[in-house]
């Protein structure tokens, strides 16, 4: 179970009364064309309450009779998880009873759930352990028009499932007109059924969202800080337009804070006596509890900013909201086959994308949407994004497929087919991480294991590599604190010195890796005794506490392996010893030495190959230490720097050593 204790205060700040919802009178017309057509596919805005009406109309119409599951996948874990609240709330539930949600590393669901909320990845997980997903009776894949890999990989799925199991009903949710391709994809005109049939397999239905109007307002002329603008905007609202909250979307992090934090320190300024401004972050790295605080009411004389990734784009509805801000950005994912690099890179949006945005202003009255960009810039915005499976690493997902039994992944049906190049590079990569064999078969138990592990096929080499190492128990606790998507270490303004002498505390010559054990270690043994201590050492509770709870799941999945973790060698001290160091340095180098870099006299890093040039993340230890080769976790392309974070020393005779097919010397 998550721990909510979310207070009575939250769900109002969401809640509608479901009969006024546009989709209410669309139910009878809904459950029959499910009950007459193997695939639904719904287009409605955001906001006509699709993701949170429909499983409640499946449910009562019977859908979960004999103990059947009514299944909703979602792109994102927020949705998830507060769409999943929202329905419990209705249907007069706990969380986690007949309503619940699933995650990666946070379960709340029971033997009682009925409708179950879930990620796109996650079910498609359970489908390794029931291939034709027999629990559910019907799968929903929400928001399927953002077109994220794991829904895509989904819907190929379920594809094939349907021809075993014609009485699974799929629905397809997709907020613009994408319907058309869908519909297509699930005809398949190799089915023996006659034309006629083929072309019922899947039927179209149009809900109308309760959408106001929205006035959008362009730059005269373009900006050259968005952030900036944003921020200046927000006060231009706030000082100008009437009450309502709003929403400014960015594209991560770094300016999200940098935004909230701007926002903090300018509305010290506001006329005595006016309203103040309260300024929120959203983005996909928060905690669960932190996420939620936006959907709060703001308090008495305080108007509520919002400051998001395209994250409150789709699938969460934040009611409130009468002005948007637009940047025009949004970070893409983009993964190089040459150079093994995945950027996250700034790019404009799409039209559709903007569309969404502007959608969000009126959405309980009029509402109005600043962007911040020219109109003749919109014009020449491209329809839509690239889908995720053209321009992404697909090595976690080969794997997936081919522990499915899906063997000549070039052949599955993909909505859009990706391009050849990425899916060399992926079979090479997991060939020489060897979860695969000459014949790109999947190697038993490794290859199966590695599928099977809730974490990325280098970390799962790393941690399935860890008993030879006699390092298991450190591998373990590596592998919870770089798999929580968030920084520990927290930074108050003007602490520099002090956040970097704290850090400096648990420092390991060898790198971040081994920095990050010895802050665990040092948690687990005095850390959750005493309330100081997290205080004390700049450290974030929320993300410490849950990396002990992803550290035990993992350990779960190994001891089920048969892989026993001796855990008396851990705790016995909170630095390993020189000889243990060097075990974690190697079995870190046995899992990511796709991952290795030589340094440069200036400082810098080089791939192995020589053609990029990297460096060391500010937040790294290693950032201005000397090494002369390194292994690093994850590679990030930001402006016109490559960033390279979570680094550890190694020799480059180890390379050799345990990734000879990688690196053939000539």
């Amino acid at each position: 179970m998550a721990d909510f204790d979310l207070g009575a205060a939250f769900i109002p700040a969401l809640h509608k009364p479901s009969e006024l919802l546009p989709i209410a009178k669309h139910r009878e017309s809904l459950l029959y064309l499910v009950e007459a057509s193997p695939v639904t596919i719904i287009v409605g805005q955001t906001g006509s309450g699709k993701s949170t009406q429909i499983p409640q109309f499946l449910a009562h119409a019977g859908w979960c009779a004999n103990g059947k599951i009514i299944g909703i996948t979602q792109p994102r874990r927020v949705a998830a998880t507060t769409v999943a609240i929202r329905v419990a709330e209705e249907f007069g539930c706990e969380i986690g009873k007949e309503v619940g949600y699933s995650i990666r590393f946070e379960d709340a669901t029971s033997e009682n759930t009925r409708i179950k909320f879930l990620t796109d990845g996650l079910l498609i997980r359970e489908a390794l352990v029931d291939p034709l997903l027999s629990r559910y009776s019907v799968i929903m894949v929400d928001e399927a028009h953002e077109r994220s890999i794991s829904s895509d990989i989904l819907l190929g799925l379920l594809k094939k499932i349907r021809k075993k199991r014609p009485e699974l009903r799929i629905i397809i949710s997709s907020a613009t007109l994408q319907a058309e391709d869908f519909r297509q994809f699930f005809a398949d005109p190799n089915e023996e059924s006659g034309d006629k049939e083929n072309n019922d397999i899947a039927s179209i239905v149009s809900l109308e969202g309760r959408t106001h109007p929205i006035d959008v307002l362009y730059l005269d002329s373009p900006t050259e800080d968005y952030v900036e603008k944003a921020v200046s905007t927000v006060f231009d609202i706030h000082t100008n337009e009437p009450k309502g909250d709003i929403l400014v979307f960015l594209t991560g992090r770094e300016e999200i804070e940098q935004a909230v934090q701007a926002v903090s320190e300018r509305s010290t300024q506001l006329l005595p006596g006016s309203d103040s401004i309260l300024p929120l972050p959203l983005y996909a790295g928060l905690t669960t509890e932190q996420q939620m605080y936006v959907f709060e009411e703001a308090p008495e004389n305080f108007r509520k900013v919002i400051f998001a990734t395209n994250i409150a784009e789709a699938s969460v509805t934040i009611n409130g909201i009468v002005y948007v801000v637009d940047s025009g950005f949004v970070k893409l994912q983009a993964y190089n086959p040459q150079t093994g690099i995945e950027s996250l890179t700034v790019t404009p949006v799409s039209k559709a994308s903007a569309a969404q945005r502007a959608g969000r202003a009126g959405r309980t009255k009029p509402g109005k949407c600043f962007r911040l960009y020219t109109e003749e810039g919109y014009h020449s915005l491209p329809d839509a994004n690239i889908p995720e499976i053209q321009r992404s690493n697909l090595a976690p997902f080969i794997l997936q497929l081919k522990a499915l039994g899906v063997d000549n992944v070039l052949r599955f049906d993909f909505l859009s087919p990706p391009p050849a190049e990425l899916m060399t590079r992926a079979l090479e990569l997991l060939y020489s991480l060897g979860a695969l064999d000459d014949y790109a078969k999947l190697t038993k138990p490794l290859g199966m294991r590695m599928a099977e592990l809730a974490v990325e096929p280098m970390m799962a080499k790393t941690l399935l590599a860890a008993p030879s190492f006699g390092c298991l128990s450190e591998i373990l606790t590596i592998a919870a604190m770089t798999s929580l998507g968030g920084n520990i270490w927290i930074q108050h303004e003007g602490e520099k010195k002090k956040a970097e002498s704290t850090k400096r505390k648990f420092a390991a010559e060898e790198g971040d890796h081994l920095t990050l054990l010895n802050v665990y270690q040092a948690f687990v043994t005095k850390g959750r005794k005493e309330a100081r201590f997290c205080h004390e050492n700049l450290l974030n509770f929320k993300l410490m506490a849950r990396a002990v709870s992803v550290r035990a799941q993992l350990k779960r999945y190994l001891e089920r392996f048969g892989l026993n973790v001796d855990e008396s060698l851990a705790s016995s001290s909170t630095s390993p010893a020189n000889n243990q160091a060097q075990q974690i340095q190697r079995c870190l180098t046995a899992g990511y030495f796709a991952h290795a870099a030589r340094m440069q006299p200036d400082g810098t890093f080089r791939n192995v190959a020589g053609t990029t040039t990297l460096h060391a993340h500010p937040s790294s230890i290693m950032f201005n230490r000397k090494a002369d080769w390194v292994i690093f976790h994850e590679v990030m392309e930001t402006g016109s720097k490559t960033f390279i974070r979570d680094i550890t020393r190694i020799e480059k005779s180890w390379l050799l050593e345990y990734a000879p097919e990688f690196y053939k010397t000539g």
